[in-house]
């Protein structure tokens, strides 16, 4: 569904930094980049910090441009942000002045939609997700678990097939993140979606991942190696063994 094509990530230093006469200077941070990844699947970015995997995310999302290279979805040439795509940030991006409900349909609002259909949609959504009787809430009143679900539901509630998220679950402990990864599966098989994930953690991009692209270096980061995954759950005979590839990949 998605291919990047040489894709190449630089950030241009605003000359104040080094002065009115110097040159203008720029951090690479993602060197060319090619990869394919498949509809109806979940794909995982895992690196090490300063490697280009959210400057990746944000590329593929039309946040910002890439230096260099090509972003296809569907076949077709990305132009600017595409409307059927959901981003969900790390730690969340809940607006904290806004309600969980006004947070749920703020990408609609954005896009205009009539305020009845925006109240119909989001009901919905806050319903399936166990977020309803929370609605006249504000973030700051939800657990961290809680808040995921809703970065889940605003980014589900224009309807995507592509959904982009970075690091979703590292601010959660670890039986919330546990819970919002089999959450995550759950939403994913019901609406046929292509997830690319980045994550920090090994196991989580064992478990969740069908594709792991595994990225090394910094200024810029590099593609070392794609591994396809069985899709192992946690008591699976496999999964330490998969999981201690993609650490000798990583040298971790």
């Amino acid at each position: 569904m998605v291919e990047l094509r040489g894709l190449t990530i630089d950030y241009v230093l605003p000359r104040r930094l080094f002065g009115s006469r110097s040159q203008i200077r720029s951090v690479p941070a993602l060197a060319p980049f090619t990869a394919r990844f498949e509809r109806g699947k979940i794909s995982a970015l895992i690196g090490p910090s300063g490697c280009g995997k959210t400057s990746l995310i944000h590329a593929a999302a039309g946040l910002i441009k890439p230096s260099a290279g090509e972003i296809f979805i569907d076949g077709k040439a990305r132009q600017g942000i595409r409307e059927n795509t959901g981003v969900i940030f790390q730690h969340f991006g809940l607006l904290p002045w806004k309600t969980v409900e006004a947070n749920a349909e703020l990408p609609l609002k954005i896009r205009k939609v009539k305020k009845s259909e925006r109240a119909e949609r989001s009901k919905k959504l806050l319903e399936e997700f166990g977020l309803a009787e929370f609605r006249r809430l504000y973030p700051g009143k939800l657990s961290g678990g809680m808040k995921q679900r809703l970065a889940i539901a605003r980014a589900l509630i224009s309807r995507p097939d592509l959904l982009l998220m970075d690091e979703p679950f590292s601010s959660l402990d670890a039986l919330s993140r546990e819970e919002a990864q089999d959450f995550l599966l759950s939403i994913q098989k019901s609406r046929g979606l292509t997830i690319i994930l980045i994550t920090h953690s090994i196991e989580e991009a064992v478990y969740l991942s069908d594709t792991v692209y595994v990225l090394t270096g910094k200024n810029p980061g590099r593609l070392t190696a794609r591994v396809d995954m069985p899709r192992a759950g946690r008591d699976d005979s496999r999964f330490p063994e998969l999981a201690g590839r993609l650490r000798n990949l990583l040298g971790v």
